[in-house]
């Protein structure tokens, strides 16, 4: 199995081939990953990722508001401190999730791993954020990163069978999902007066 490309801090372009081999390779990707290593350079792509799909998403609702003929200034404003604090929050809201799959696969799998080797895995998972901006994409993208792509990690990182490692990924999204739900649903309003 040949080695997993790895973001280099240093330069930014090394991103490239990581999302396209998570993309489009993920077994592949895994299958060559070590979960071993820094969380600096993981961390730094999740805020590069982030911060493209912030102005591609910024770029998106321009778009999409000019050809509604809806384009206001309060409105994109909105739109840009909305995704620009989840892009400087990123390497943050990861961690977080990393955390939550840590306890889920310390439940099943016992003492197999520790934070910074999920947190690796969860941050070149999110290379698939980089569609987030589509606006019917975003639901899926999130899903498919959680479930798909972390459960390929997990299956083929520990060599557990798919079942297990689908149960582990499951755990882990429910709350995810469900605290990204509350979270939108506040922010659009619909939970507090």
């Amino acid at each position: 199995m040949r080695e997993a490309p790895e973001f280099d801090p240093k330069r930014p372009a090394s991103a490239a081939p990581v999302i396209r081999a998570v993309l489009l390779d993920p077994r592949g990707f895994y299958g060559g990953f070590s979960a071993e290593g820094p969380v600096k350079g993981p961390a730094i792509f999740v805020l590069l990722l982030g911060a493209v799909s912030a102005v591609l998403y910024v770029a998106a609702g321009l778009l999409l508001g000019a050809l509604l003929g809806e384009v206001s200034l309060r409105t994109t404003l909105l739109a840009a401190l909305e995704a620009g604090v989840f892009a400087l929050l990123s390497p943050v809201l990861v961690g977080v999730v990393a955390a939550v799959y840590l306890l889920s696969i310390r439940t099943f799998l016992g003492k197999v791993s520790d934070f910074r080797e999920v947190y690796r895995m969860l941050a070149y998972a999110c290379s698939a954020m980089i569609l987030a901006w589509v606006p019917v994409l975003n639901a899926l993208v999130f899903t498919y990163v959680l479930m798909v792509l972390m459960g390929i990690a997990v299956k083929t990182v520990y060599r557990i069978p798919p079942v297990t490692a689908l149960v582990i990924c499951l755990v882990g999204f429910v709350p995810v999902a469900l605290a990204f739900i509350w979270v939108q649903a506040a922010l659009a309003g619909l939970l507090l007066p």
